[in-house]
């Protein structure tokens, strides 16, 4: 399967580990990632209409080069091709549109045979010092119940389907282990990003559950960041659950 992001550092999280979890259950993938740190909707849209080589494009087996959002749409059949608002933005109906209609637009005229998906990104941990967190009222439930619901919208604006990103960390966050509010792990690295290896892991396997069809709770693949502690099996198992349970709800 071909996976190509218009993204930003989110998407980088989530396409972390998704190779290796893809591979672990033998699947293979190709996965692009378009790149802009912070990059919100309306910025997409506008690089698209200036066909601006705005982007650092990093693809599965290649160098990282500068490149357009429609010089990767066409250089591969994708088969999804993913969208997202930038995090800040996320719980915010009004940053959407009329950018997101305008991107999966020229999204579906350039690539007609690809699937487009919306990638829920996910709240801020409670003691994130992210700025634009005071605008959720510096409370991460809140912040998750609002982009939640807009990313919902943005599915069915656009007749997409999500992949649940932020609806697993919060059910992981629910998770003993992972109760930071209560002493457990953060699966955040500096309260807004993903942890290199538990949160990054979670993220891929949601996608690899939604896009790929896999099972989650199937999935046997340990990640090992650079620098990181082992991950504990027992860690592992309950992002695992977490990821099946998001995917499982999404598709109720």
């Amino acid at each position: 399967m071909k996976i190509l992001s218009i993204g930003n550092s989110f998407s980088v999280d989530a396409q972390a580990w998704l190779h290796e979890i893809a591979e672990n259950q033998g699947a293979e993938v190709t996965l692009g990632n378009l790149y802009i740190g912070g990059c919100s909707l309306e910025l997409h849209a506008q690089n698209i209409r200036e066909d601006k080589k705005a982007y650092e494009y990093y693809k599965t087996g290649r160098e990282a080069r500068t490149a357009s959002v429609g010089e990767a749409l066409r250089e591969e059949n994708w088969d999804a091709v993913t969208l997202q608002q930038a995090s800040h933005f996320s719980g915010q109906w009004e940053t959407y549109e009329p950018w997101l209609e305008e991107v999966s637009e020229y999204v579906r005229k350039l690539c007609p045979g690809a699937k487009i998906y919306i990638h829920e990104t996910w709240a801020y941990e409670a003691d994130s010092d992210h700025p634009a967190f005071p605008q959720y009222l510096c409370n991460q439930s809140r912040m998750y119940e609002d982009l939640h619901k807009a990313y919902r919208k943005a599915a069915k604006a656009i007749g997409a389907d999500i992949i649940p990103c932020g609806t697993a960390m919060q059910i992981a966050r629910g998770m003993l282990d992972f109760d930071y509010a209560n002493h457990g792990l953060s699966l955040n690295r500096d309260g807004f990003h993903a942890s290199l290896t538990y949160g990054r892991y979670l993220l891929g396997l949601v996608w690899a559950e939604i896009l790929l069809g896999q099972n989650a709770m199937e999935n046997t693949f340990a990640p090992c960041a650079e620098g990181e502690p082992p991950c504990q099996e027992k860690l592992l198992m309950d992002l695992r659950r977490a990821a099946h349970l998001a995917a499982e709800e999404t598709r109720v």
